[in-house]
């Protein structure tokens, strides 16, 4: 691995590469809020069916989740095996169509049902599965090394950014055949517009083009996949079957014990601070009397919160892109940082006070973007690059696993005891594993290629 050498112009590849999924990205994220937007409104308007709303929130949220985190395992070796530039062509245009797909059944005239949506959520996440394989994979052949860091931190922009932006324009979007309507525009595409019932179709079909606009890049960019050693002379594909591929990255993990406790830190980390779950109920009851006394909504204190949350992870992520990060001693760049979020984490669970909230939500959202960049950096170093698909799969699986166990959790702590005291414990038990972390030898070697190297061996020969 040491050997091979970044083409030339590859950080230029990657940066064409990046801005066009960027938009992509972007578009995903217009699609998830007009999805959530057409059930609020359209499938469940009443006051009365706020349960169907919620459970329909929830079987969207999993119907993308559950089939990318089962099928990242396979789309891990199918990225070691295939070419990887041609794999992400192949994911964005189904994903357009998915979504052409899905504007001609919002354009019907009858509500689309919930099932359909789930379906639909289902079909995104296998082909994001395959995608995020594909392309977390080709940008380690395309950036240096020592730029992999900087390279990180545009990818947590890119993610980062889109949350802060998708809401406002797809509002815009769906706004628009009501403003039609209301002659707000004229000719044939004020005909067009006030014809729609609502702005649902009109956002996903936008969505769409940005997944032909990232697709239709490709072709003319050099992206390379790397050459594996274990390949058949006489057909130049793997000797053995892709579940020895998947069976390969999971064992790879488990024999350097320094990348499994690295693994670990995540997997803690992920099921420790469910956000998701505990700040809206922070914000409705811990938080109440002093967000009233501000002239707040609870609509408008959430979102204040979550937005300063992106913007600080925004700022993290530009940051990092401009100075590049750690070049050496990365593990310090993960386990600090997650160490102060744990203890921000406690903080906000006991703070009273909206603007307070707000501050340390901006601090948290600086601390995750770090944490990532220098994890993912020390594995594209770590990993041999013909192993990244298959081994980045098994990682995904165990960290993420995590996620829905700490929402369970949390759900029924926070529903017998006080949320802010939940999320201030939990965030307690992630304090003391990190201290621990930072104590950990095994951990602290986790960039010493040679050990990993020699564990592995002397693990292989047991």
């Amino acid at each position: 691995m040491s050997a091979y050498q970044a083409p030339k112009n590859g950080f230029r590849t990657f940066s064409i590469i990046w801005a066009t999924q960027s938009v992509s990205v972007l578009g995903t994220a217009l699609t998830l809020f007009a999805i959530n937007i057409y059930l609020a409104q359209v499938l469940y308007p009443l006051p009365e069916q706020k349960p169907q709303l919620a459970w329909g929130f929830m079987a969207l949220n999993l119907s993308a989740f559950v089939p990318q985190l089962l099928a990242a395992p396979l789309a891990g070796a199918w990225a070691d095996r295939h070419d990887r530039k041609r794999t992400m062509f192949y994911a964005d245009i189904a994903s357009g169509v998915l979504s052409l797909g899905l504007v001609f059944l919002l354009l019907q005239g009858e509500p689309v049902g919930i099932w359909t949506l789930v379906a639909a959520g289902a079909g995104y996440g296998l082909l994001g599965a395959f995608h995020g394989s594909a392309f977390d994979t080709a940008y380690a052949m395309l950036v240096p090394d020592r730029l992999l860091p900087r390279a990180n931190g545009m990818m947590q922009t890119m993610w980062s950014l889109s949350t802060i932006i998708a809401p406002g324009i797809a509002a815009f979007l769906i706004s628009l055949p009501t403003l039609a309507q209301r002659g707000a525009w004229g000719g044939t595409v004020g005909t067009f517009l006030a014809s729609l019932s609502d702005g649902t179709a009109l956002t996903i079909a936008v969505d769409s083009i940005t997944f032909f606009l990232a697709a239709a890049v490709l072709p003319f960019l050099n992206v390379p996949s790397p050459r594996r050693a274990d390949l058949s002379a006489a057909t130049g594909r793997p000797k053995r079957s892709i579940w020895a591929d998947i069976r390969e990255g999971a064992v790879y993990i488990l024999r350097r014990r320094p990348l499994l406790w690295l693994l670990a830190t995540f997997t803690v980390i992920n099921m420790m601070e469910p956000f998701g779950i505990l700040l809206p109920l922070v914000v409705k009851f811990n938080l109440a009397a002093d967000w009233t006394a501000r002239g707040f909504t609870l609509e408008t204190a959430l979102a204040l919160l979550n937005t300063v949350n992106s913007v600080g992870a925004v700022v993290a992520g530009v940051t990092i892109t401009a100075i590049g990060g750690l070049k050496t001693r990365r593990v310090y760049g993960v386990v600090i940082p997650l160490g102060i979020g744990a203890v921000l984490q406690v903080v906000l669970g006991l703070s009273p006070g909206i603007y307070t909230a707000a501050a340390l939500l901006f601090l948290i959202g600086v601390i995750f973007p770090v944490s990532n960049v220098h994890s993912q950096s020390i594995w594209q170093t770590q990993v041999p690059r013909e192993l990244q698909g298959r081994v980045f799969a098994v990682r995904r699986v165990i960290a993420q696993c995590a996620g829905p166990l700490g929402m369970a959790i949390a759900g029924v702590l926070a529903g017998r005891f006080d949320a802010g005291l939940v999320l201030a414990a939990m965030g307690g038990l992630a304090v003391l594993f990190m201290v621990a972390q930072m104590l950990n030898p095994q951990l602290l070697k986790v960039e010493d290629k040679a050990y990993l190297d020699e564990m592995a061996a002397a693990a292989g020969n047991d």
